[in-house]
Order: C-alpha cells, then sequence, then structure tokens
C-alpha cells in the first residue's frame, strides 16, 4: 500500500463510495468468501482507486458483506470508479453489486492499531443510499449529484428519483445513475413504499443548480450538524491483495432521455360485452385507435405488444404505467358490443398527474366503427396538438374494408398473431385472415397481415417452410402492395417476404425503410432492421436498431429476448442476463426466460447455479428448449439417469404429426441413454430418431432443418460417412455470408460429428474458428461453444488428451 493518508485530517468534504454484494446474508460460508474475495480483487484493479490511493487522497474501509471507498478528491472518482467496477463485475453473474455514493464531512482520526480510520456519519449516510437500491443500481445522494454536474457533461445520466424516508425517519433525496449499460435503469421497488412527497414526479435529468456555492455551503452545515450530534463510527483500514482482473469493453445501451411532452400510450380497453369472447373485437379497437396515431410522425406512441399486459383486472396505476413507459400520456376505454350496436368510451389522461384530459362515448351501427376509431385517433392527436399532414388526416380517416365479417375475421387473426409464435396461433392467424380475404379481396391489410404470418412461420419453422407457403406469402403481399401502393403495411410485407423467405437483405432493407416513412412509430421495422443487421454480421448496427426498436417498445417480450440472444451469441453474457432480467419483469417466473439465464451459466462453466435455476422447471411439448437445456444440464452433470424417463413422457405425447420435434427429443433422449451408459437403449432410440427425420425430409425437401440433428444422430450410430456428409449439406444450405448469426451452427455440428467419427484435425480447425466468433448455436437455448463448455461436454470426450484441444479449452472467451 501507498503511504497512508495524513493520520489527522481536518473535517471537510469527502465523497463516500458504498459497495455491497446482494443476497450475502443467504449465501453458504466458503460462497461468501469466495465473493468477497472476488470483489476485492475487482475493486483494487479499479484505475481511479489506485489513482486516488497513489496520490494520498483515498481511505479504503471493510463493512463486512462490502466496503466502503472515501475519497478526497473530486465527485468524479467515485462515480468512475463505480463504473469501472460495474463493468468488471458483470463479467461475473453471481456477483450482483449495489452501490451508493454520498458526501459528507469526515475526519480522519487514528486508531489503537495506529492506522488511519474515518469518523463521521457520512459513511452511515452513504450506506442508507446504497441500501434503497436493488443488484445493479448506482444510487447517489442530491448533494453528490449537485457536485457532480459542475464537471463534463454528467446530467444527462442523473436521473431523479425523489425524496424517501428511510431508517430513524431520515428524508434522502435520491438520484438513479446509469451510464453505458451500466446501472439499473428501474425505479427500486424498496422506494415505491417510501415515497415522501405524494406528488411523485417522473424520473428527469437533474439540472445545474444555479446556486452551487450556497448549496454547498447549506449542506455542509447540515452534514456538520448529524455528525456532532451522532456518535464517531470507527473502522480500520485494512491492505487488500492486488490481482489482475479482466475488464471487458462496455457495452452500448440506450441512455434514458425525457419524457416527450407529445407521447402517449393506447392501454387494452375493458370488453363490456356480454359475450365474452368478443374480447378479440375490443382489442382490435383499441388496436387501430392506436395504429392510427402511430402513423402521426409528431407522436411518440408505444407499441401494442408493450400496452398489452395492462389489461384491466387489477387497480392500473397510470402513473407508474407511464413511467414504465416512458409516456406522458395514455389512453383508456371501454367497448361494448351488442347484435349490430357498438359503443366505444375513450378517456385521455395525463399519466404525471392522474388528470383526465378528455373523454367522449360514442354509441353507433356496428358499420361505423372504423369511423368511430378514426374520430377517437383524430381527437386524441388534437389534445396533444400533435401537427398532423395532409397524408397522415388521409391515412387516419381511411376505411381498411366495407365487409364487416371481413372485418371480424381479419381482427380474429389478428389476434392471434399477437399471440406466442407457436404452431398452433400461427395455423389459427392463418384460417381466419384467408376468411378475411376471401370476404373481401381488396381488403389490403388482411393480405398484408396472411403475408407476414407466412414469411414469419417460414422462417421459425413454427409452420411446415414449403415451396406452398413461400408463395403464399408472396402473393400476399404483392396483392397487399397493388391494392395500396402507398400503405406502410402493405410496403412492410413486402419488406417481410424478401426477409423471411428470400434472405434478400439488400432488397428487404430498401421496403423496410420506406416502410420507415409511414410508419414512424413502428417498433417492428426497427425489429426488422435489427436482425437483418444481425445476420449480416453488423453487430454494432442491430444492437442500434434493438434500441431503437425498445424505446417504442420497452416491455415486448420477444423483442428483448432476441436482443438478448445477441448478446449470448457474442458471449456478452453479463448484458444478457440483464436484458433478461426485464424480461421477468414482464412475465415474472417465465420457464423459458429462466432456462435461458441457466444456459449462461451453463456457458460459464457454474453448473450448481444453472441446476439449481432448472431444478423448479416442469416444461411440456410446448416448451421443447426448456426441456433439452435440462438434458444438456444432466449430461454435463454426467447424470441423465433421472432426467430420461422425463424425456420419454414428453416424446410418447406427442402429435405424430410434428416429426421434426420427435426426431429432435429422441435425438436427445439417445445422447442422455449414451451418457448414462445404456448403448443398446442409445443406439435404439437414435434409429428411431433417423426413421422420423428422414421421412420429414423425403416429405418436406426444401426443408433443411433435419441436417444437423440427422447428423449428429448418425454419428452416434458410428455412421460416419452420412454423419459428416449431412454436415457438409447444413453447411451448404446455411452459408456464413448468408447468415452471420445462426450460419455457423453447421460448423459447431461438423465440430461434434468430426469429434465423434474420429476426424480431431477437423473438430480441433473447426472449435478455432467458433471460439473467435460470435454466433447462436445449434443446440440447448442457443448458445454458442465457450471454453467452460468444451471442457464439460462428453461429446467432445475424444479430443481431451490432444494438446491443441487442452490449449482451447484454457483460452478465455473473446
Amino acid at each position: 500500500m501507498p503511504t497512508e493518508v495524513n493520520k489527522e485530517i481536518e473535517l471537510k468534504i469527502a465523497y463516500v463510495l458504498v459497495i455491497d454484494i446482494v443476497g450475502y446474508s443467504k449465501l453458504v460460508t466458503h460462497e461468501q468468501r469466495r465473493l468477497l474475495e472476488l470483489l476485492n480483487r475487482i475493486v483494487r484493479e479499479a484505475e481511479h482507486l489506485r489513482l486516488a490511493e497513489a496520490n494520498r487522497r483515498l481511505i479504503t474501509v471493510p463493512t463486512g458483506d462490502g466496503m466502503a471507498l472515501v475519497f478526497y478528491n473530486t465527485p468524479e472518482a467515485p462515480v468512475e470508479c463505480a463504473l469501472e467496477i460495474g463493468r468488471a463485475a458483470r463479467e461475473h453473474p453471481e456477483l450482483k453489486l449495489r452501490m451508493g455514493i454520498h458526501s459528507v464531512p469526515v475526519s480522519g482520526v487514528t486508531d489503537v492499531n495506529d492506522r488511519t480510520n474515518v469518523a463521521g456519519a457520512g459513511i452511515t449516510l452513504a450506506q442508507r443510499v446504497m441500501d434503497c437500491g436493488h443488484a445493479g443500481h448506482i444510487l447517489l445522494s442530491k448533494h453528490v449529484a449537485e457536485d457532480l454536474v459542475q464537471y463534463r457533461d454528467w446530467k444527462l445520466y442523473l436521473h431523479d428519483l425523489g425524496e424517501y424516508k428511510v431508517k430513524h425517519g431520515l428524508r434522502l433525496h435520491l438520484f438513479n445513475f446509469c451510464k453505458d449499460g451500466l446501472g439499473n435503469l428501474q425505479i427500486p421497488q424498496k422506494l415505491k413504499r417510501r415515497r415522501w412527497k405524494q406528488d411523485f414526479a417522473p424520473v428527469r435529468p437533474v439540472r445545474q443548480p444555479q446556486f452551487p456555492k450556497f448549496l454547498f455551503l447549506v449542506a455542509l452545515a447540515g452534514s456538520v450538524f448529524v455528525l456532532i450530534s451522532s456518535s464517531f463510527i470507527y473502522f480500520h483500514r485494512t491492505p487488500w491483495r492486488a490481482i489482475t482482473s479482466t475488464v471487458s469493453p462496455a457495452a452500448t445501451s440506450n441512455v434514458p432521455v425525457p419524457i416527450p411532452e407529445k407521447s402517449v400510450a393506447v392501454l387494452p380497453f375493458d370488453n363490456l360485452s356480454e359475450e365474452k369472447e368478443n374480447a378479440y373485437f375490443t382489442d382490435g379497437v383499441q388496436g387501430e385507435i392506436l395504429t392510427d396515431l402511430a402513423k402521426v410522425a409528431d407522436l411518440k406512441v408505444i407499441s401494442r405488444t408493450s400496452v398489452l399486459q395492462y389489461r384491466s383486472g387489477a387497480e392500473r396505476n397510470v402513473r407508474e404505467i407511464g413511467q414504465q413507459l416512458s409516456v406522458a400520456h395514455v389512453v383508456e376505454g371501454n367497448v361494448q358490443r351488442s347484435g349490430n350496436r357498438v359503443r366505444v368510451n375513450a378517456v385521455l389522461v395525463d399519466a404525471r398527474t392522474d388528470r383526465q384530459l378528455w373523454a367522449h362515448t360514442y354509441d353507433r351501427d356496428l358499420a361505423d366503427v372504423f369511423a368511430i376509431q378514426s374520430e377517437i385517433a383524430k381527437a386524441i392527436a388534437d389534445q396533444l396538438q400533435a401537427k398532423l399532414t395532409s397524408h397522415e388526416e388521409e391515412v387516419i380517416a381511411a376505411k381498411p374494408t366495407n365487409n364487416v365479417e371481413a372485418y371480424d375475421a381479419y381482427l380474429r387473426g389478428l389476434a392471434y398473431t399477437l399471440k406466442p409464435n407457436t404452431t398452433d396461433n400461427c395455423l389459427d392467424a392463418q384460417k381466419y385472415l384467408r376468411e378475411a380475404v376471401r370476404l373481401d379481396p381488396k381488403f389490403a391489410f388482411a393480405w398484408a397481415l396472411l403475408s407476414y404470418t407466412d414469411g414469419r412461420g417460414y422462417l421459425t419453422e413454427s409452420l411446415q417452410p414449403t415451396l406452398a407457403l413461400r408463395e403464399e406469402a408472396r402473393q400476399a403481399a404483392e396483392t397487399a402492395f397493388a391494392l395500396e401502393p402507398n400503405s406502410g403495411e402493405a410496403i412492410l410485407a413486402k419488406g417481410y417476404y424478401h426477409y423471411y423467405c428470400l434472405k434478400d437483405y439488400d432488397t428487404a432493407v430498401r421496403y423496410f425503410e420506406q416502410a420507415r416513412q409511414l410508419l414512424p412509430n413502428s417498433s417492428k421495422i426497427s425489429e426488422a432492421l435489427a436482425y437483418v443487421a444481425r445476420r449480416r454480421g453488423q453487430w454494432d448496427r442491430s444492437e442500434a436498431y434493438f434500441d431503437e426498436a425498445e424505446r417504442l417498445d420497452p416491455r415486448n417480450v420477444q423483442l428483448l429476448t432476441q436482443h438478448t440472444i445477441s448478446y449470448i451469441s457474442l458471449r456478452r453474457f453479463g448484458e444478457a442476463e440483464r436484458k433478461l432480467d426485464q424480461v421477468l419483469d414482464v412475465t415474472p417466473d417465465d420457464v423459458n426466460t429462466l432456462a435461458r439465464i441457466a444456459a449462461i451459466a451453463q456457458a460459464e462453466g457454474d453448473l450448481p447455479r444453472a441446476s439449481a435455476l432448472l431444478a423448479p422447471l416442469h416444461p411440456t411439448s410446448h416448451d421443447p428448449s426448456v426441456l433439452e437445456t435440462q438434458v444438456y444440464q444432466a449430461i454435463l452433470e454426467r447424470r441423465p439417469e433421472a432426467i430420461i424417463p422425463r424425456l420419454k413422457e414428453v416424446i410418447a405425447r406427442l402429435d405424430p404429426a410434428v416429426g421434426y420435434l420427435s426426431g429432435q427429443l429422441r435425438f436427445w433422449l439417445g445422447w442422455a441413454q449414451q451418457v448414462a451408459g445404456d448403448h443398446v437403449a442409445a443406439e435404439e432410440t437414435w434409429r428411431q430418431a433417423r426413421s422420423e427425420l428422414e421421412s420429414l425430409l423425403k416429405e418436406q425437401p426444401e426443408n433443411h432443418s433435419p441436417f444437423e440433428i440427422l447428423a449428429l444422430t448418425n454419428a452416434g450410430l458410428g455412421d460416419k460417412a452420412a454423419a459428416l456428409a449431412l454436415s457438409e449439406r447444413a453447411t451448404a444450405a446455411l452459408p456464413i455470408e448468408k447468415d452471420a448469426i445462426i450460419g455457423h451452427a453447421p460448423i459447431e455440428i461438423l465440430a461434434r460429428v468430426a469429434a465423434q467419427v474420429g476426424e480431431p484435425d477437423r473438430a480441433i480447425t473447426a472449435l478455432q474458428t467458433l471460439l473467435s466468433t460470435p454466433y447462436a448455436g445449434p443446440l440447448a437455448e442457443e448458445l454458442p461453444l465457450t471454453p467452460a463448455l468444451l471442457r464439460l461436454d462428453p461429446m467432445f470426450d475424444p479430443l481431451r488428451n490432444d494438446p491443441r484441444f487442452q490449449k482451447l479449452c484454457e483460452e478465455k472467451k473473446p
């Protein structure tokens, strides 16, 4: 350690950074010790800590489950140090930290061991600031925030949380600090129970104080009073072992911005009809109002997928919803349909004050529902003082169809497209949309939505990817465009067709950019551009598009999950987990999300954590990826006996029509049986899997999905020629230049096959490429290979004695 700080420091302002490990007390002793040592190593490597220490402007204080760092230089030092610690800590997801920073007078004293200590209430108050946060939070007191904005442009990253009561009746005015993907954007749940001010303001950037010197003196006087009236608190200083820690580059992330005045979320309307099955109609009315408003470029309108969760049932907290969605206004309403009559009530509310700004009731014939929707959208736009172009007015007033039955079928199909992308939901959507265009062949929106449904099903294989399906997607998109060449939805459908079905990225992007001009609030366009950029290997551009989409659709689980897959592919596991935490905030206890977090733990070699996450989950055939993750866990642990009966049970209940899923799960069953030592059962299972997958290929020769699993199955059966041939066919069917994210998956299959069939050189060459490349893997939860997985996965056992393989297992991830 450098020379001690002066043993007697006069009463002066210090900036105290307090850090602790969330959940520390619940850990077993050895885990507590391990995490605390890890935290110590990370902190000791922080550049700003070492600089302050070298200049004798730092005192370090252990606090049991963390530490306090007392800086005697500028308010920037503890904040920069917190950022450094946060960057390093996200490489260790098991280390969940929270931090608090406070400025207050402290006094340096010499303790009984002749070491420098500090005395004063400042550390206690900094602890109170930190205690208000959850994992990931970096909270600042108002004193620190006001001092910090004097330096550079920090105010962009400071967000006023208001004033709260903490222990012993003390009031704290807190700010949330988030920068470069570090920090926690969510308002801490515990603060919602401690709110002091009744009129809780939305999160906003801090403003630079007009009289900083005066405020500093007031703060200083108040702090001195607290200091004098409180007993001295003594701590001793202990040296830490210095050890090098690897810090990854900071990730790009959204920087929160002030809430626009002309921003609105249209919440789901209540269905007041006697026929509760009319809920789809109520959702359709709400959705069309939202869609009309979203075409106004002067407004910020939150996408439908993010508002669907706010259905009535429990009492809505409009202010909280406004904060979660970053909007100034919300629209609520209800719909009552009875025969050929429809009544719609709509209300516009200021989400910041809970004050009603406008309300109206419409009671008309069912055929007038389009006019009702247009009038409501126009009235809301007027209330928000949004400027509408003549084109926007024309689009809002347009009537999509004159056939009420066709519109009803369209709304039913639309409802299924908003549900999870399963085979059943896709088939139901197809059925109703085909009925809509049959009833009204000039219904452009229905044609566009049918093309989107077909194209998405073709790419994701939620529908069988046949030539007939691709042709229907093309014809539907062409028909929509021919009917409405200036419709954003029709142009978007053309882009989806070229992306989903043809992988013609240049043409797809051209259509997406055209549609963006007509659909300024469509998160789907930014999302689609993110997917295209990702498949082209443009990872930074893809992330920027994801961020853009999330600003319009902040609680879209599908969007957040896809963003997570990008982080996982890049092996940025800490950021992936933070994104999955956002998903769990929307859908708590979602089994697929929990399984994906467990898969990240597997990739990092933390099998105990993965096991703890997976054990409570009980997936069905509707959650095959979750089940596969559980099976992979048992295989990695080399204890698959317990999972085999469960896997057999799920396979027995599968619909025979889902041949690919059945063959895929049989491959996993065979692998589990082989690792369990039952080679006869494994061979029998794999033969059945091969039969099912080969039959599927004969029925669907254009479907290339079975190649990979079939190659692994043949490798398990010892058919080297067939396994290698299928691996090469998979690589040819999905060239890397066409798909950077999953184009490397066949190379992983080749590596696995080559390892199994006695081709170590080919396996090693493939693995060397894979470990230095971002990609989504072909097996459980799309994990890319990592050194930890190479060390654990039994499929690579034949390579264990190869020095080249051993080196790969030891290398750090990119």
